[in-house]
């Protein structure tokens, strides 16, 4: 447990939506922050499966063909880095929200503090997983889980085995009107056909597979377990308790994500909003 568990916070076990709308959500949630002194961390995943773009992402990296031909959505970050093709089974995604004056001010510590229950969740899976010992080089830079691993906030399993150790999760931060959003994806399952299919590349399927790795190859348990692993880990971390969306960040996040998140111009051109509208 941190210093941060005497504050308030919530925990939401969330429903899968579409990325749109998960994306709004954490808008939503800086928000409820900053004016209800009321902190979140949630798990979810995306319904219909998702590829989202980083935020200075190229669109012509993605093989939009591709991506209607099998269902899968696609949305724009606000944090950076590469895409991320989040399956609606593969992936677990995490997202933790708290004012930035409660947390470090260097990027680094406040990434390490972040993934304090990333890293105690998946020990608690019982998988070997810690922040990379060393970087890895790029192979494929629109992919976020084909790009140069990094030290600082990519997680590795199994850690022990060094420079051989493969990607199982990719974390970033962003900052939203005083609060820090840390967001976060973790590979429950590995479905190379569409993590390569979504990008405008002819890279083979082992490119993705001797890169990555999951969950299930390290621990083999059930993704529901798994799930919940992680949840109480964020619970423990912070001291959260069982919470809900409230009808009005529900209203507010469909909003935002039939404005923004949802907009084609913002999904292919980073179009922003009308001045005044975050």
């Amino acid at each position: 447990m941190t210093d941060l568990a005497e504050r308030s916070w919530r925990l939401l076990r969330d429903e899968p939506r579409d990325g749109a709308t998960q994306m709004a959500l954490e808008e939503v949630a800086a928000e409820t922050a900053l004016e209800d002194d009321l902190r979140t961390v949630r798990v979810y995943s995306w319904e219909p499966s998702t590829l989202s773009l980083g935020y200075r992402q190229d669109a012509d990296t993605v093989d939009w063909a591709y991506c209607e031909q099998e269902g899968i959505d696609v949305t724009r970050r606000q944090t950076g880095g590469g895409g991320i093709y989040h399956d609606r089974y593969a992936d677990i995604s995490y997202t933790i929200v708290a004012p930035a004056s409660e947390v470090p001010g260097d990027l680094m510590d406040c990434y390490e503090l972040f993934c304090e229950p990333v890293l105690a969740g998946l020990e608690a899976m019982g998988v070997e997983a810690d922040f990379a010992a060393v970087e890895q080089s790029s192979i494929y830079y629109p992919s976020c889980y084909l790009r140069d691993i990094n030290p600082a906030h990519d997680v590795v399993a199994p850690a022990s085995d060094g420079v051989d150790a493969r990607k199982i999760s990719g974390n970033a931060q962003y900052r939203q009107r005083d609060v820090v959003i840390q967001h976060g994806s973790i590979s429950y399952d590995l479905e190379p056909t569409h993590h390569v299919g979504v990008f405008e590349t002819d890279l083979e399927l082992e490119t993705f597979t001797d890169r990555v790795t999951s969950i299930r190859n390290e621990a083999g348990i059930d993704r529901e377990d798994a799930v919940e692993t992680l949840a109480t880990a964020l619970e423990e971390w912070c001291d959260a308790d069982e919470g809900d969306w409230r009808d009005d960040e529900l209203e507010a996040a469909a909003d935002l994500a039939d404005r923004k998140f949802g907009a084609d111009g913002w999904v292919r051109n980073r179009e922003v909003l009308e001045t005044g509208v975050q």
